[in-house]
């Protein structure tokens, strides 16, 4: 089943697929007349355009889905037109140059590709590069002159299933982080100190059971005194309440959107024993965050994966000044394995609106030192 809106990128494969097709059915009967028998080449390509046909309207029917019945007539309908176009450019005894339903089946192969999983279409992408070198390797001579174009048939025949494939991997992969991107989101504009999403969710349903327990005592069915079992289910509940409210007192928004992101608790840890980053503004929040998701989007395929440390503090003299309306949060990220000339410039756009920044390398790591400058707290508590 198509996921995350993949099955939208589905509909430009499709289309590609079917352009290809046209595009090896033109050149078909444009050679109708050197072939020694029509039959099963017609019979290919018949087999071909109803079978892709067919696959397109039952998805569009189904909702996007392939069950495994459809999916493995599916494959039995093009290993099908592959057998019949090689069976119509045998007495040609040139694989390379004369096949074409055959390869066009590679491209209609791109329609399964946000319907069922990646291994899936591998092993059938695979297996029809097998029947095209098995096919090449019975009837045609292998020369300097014949072996290009043997190359470039296969290439054609697998490319397609091969890169369809990664292209979805890579558009899933990044419509997951911006999604996990636009949950944090909601964590900068929280108080300086509060639960997060999770721990939400869990004070809703004690919330929930201490509703019940104290309705069941107003309405009579939990006799006073409790009864043992359910004086201890209130005194576990109350317990968690406490822990849940103690806990909310020392995590900020930066912590809740640290933790609570998939793509930034593998690279960000946050060091703010005096949860300094609860006095930064909106704007100086979602600039944070903005950079800490710029440095910590590693290239495809690099390693080791890049680490970033984030420690707020400690206030210059202490604790915050009492004079003034304005004092400074001293922020340090630390990156691991990464130069300054590999840094976004959207990284450093970010961190002007958090304050003023300055830079370091050492030892293949770079260190971000920002004094962010914010409401005293000491200030505005003060009545006017």
């Amino acid at each position: 089943m198509s996921a995350l809106g993949s099955g939208f990128l589905g509909i430009g494969i499709a289309i590609v697929a079917a352009l290809q097709s046209m595009l090896g059915l033109g050149i078909f009967l444009a050679r109708a007349d050197t072939y020694a028998s029509l039959l099963p080449a017609v019979s290919a390509w018949t087999l071909l355009l109803v079978t892709f046909l067919g696959i397109i309207v039952t998805i569009s029917a189904t909702g996007e889905r392939l069950p495994d019945w459809l999916y493995a007539f599916f494959l039995v309908a093009l290993g099908a037109v592959v057998w019949l176009d090689f069976v119509a450019i045998a007495p040609f005894n040139d694989v390379g140059r004369n096949a074409s339903a055959s390869i066009s089946a590679g491209f209609v192969l791109l329609v399964i590709v946000t319907l069922r999983s990646r291994w899936e279409v591998l092993v059938a992408t695979s297996l029809l590069g097998v029947a095209f070198v098995v096919a090449i390797v019975l009837t045609t001579p292998l020369t300097p002159v014949t072996i290009p174009y043997q190359v470039t048939a296969v290439a054609l025949a697998v490319s397609p299933g091969i890169i369809g494939v990664l292209l979805v991997a890579g558009f899933e992969r990044i419509l997951r982080r911006e999604l996990d991107r636009v949950l944090v989101q909601s964590t900068v504009t929280a108080p300086r100190l509060a639960v997060g999403m999770l721990a939400s969710e869990e004070l809703a349903r004690l919330d929930y059971d201490a509703e019940e327990l104290l309705d069941a005592v107003a309405t009579g069915d939990a006799p006073l005194p409790l009864p043992p079992s359910l004086a201890s289910r209130a005194s576990s509940l109350a317990t968690e309440l406490r822990l849940h409210l103690v806990q909310g007192r020392r995590e900020t928004w930066l912590f809740h959107a640290i933790t609570e992101s998939d793509h930034l608790g593998r690279h960000v840890t946050v060091s703010d024993p005096g949860t300094l980053a609860g006095l930064l503004d909106d704007v100086q929040r979602d600039a944070l965050l903005a950079a800490l998701w710029l440095l910590s989007t590693d290239p495809v395929g690099v390693a080791p994966a890049r680490t970033i440390a984030v420690e707020l503090g400690p206030m210059v003299g202490g604790a915050v000044s009492t004079g003034g309306d304005r004092t400074i949060v001293p922020i340090a990220v630390r990156v691991s394995s990464m130069k300054r000339n590999r840094v976004d410039p959207g990284v450093w756009e970010a961190l002007d609106r958090v304050g003023r920044y300055s830079d370091t390398t050492a030892q293949g790591s770079l260190r971000i030192e920002v004094d962010c400058v914010v409401v005293n707290p000491a200030d505005a508590a003060r009545p006017s």
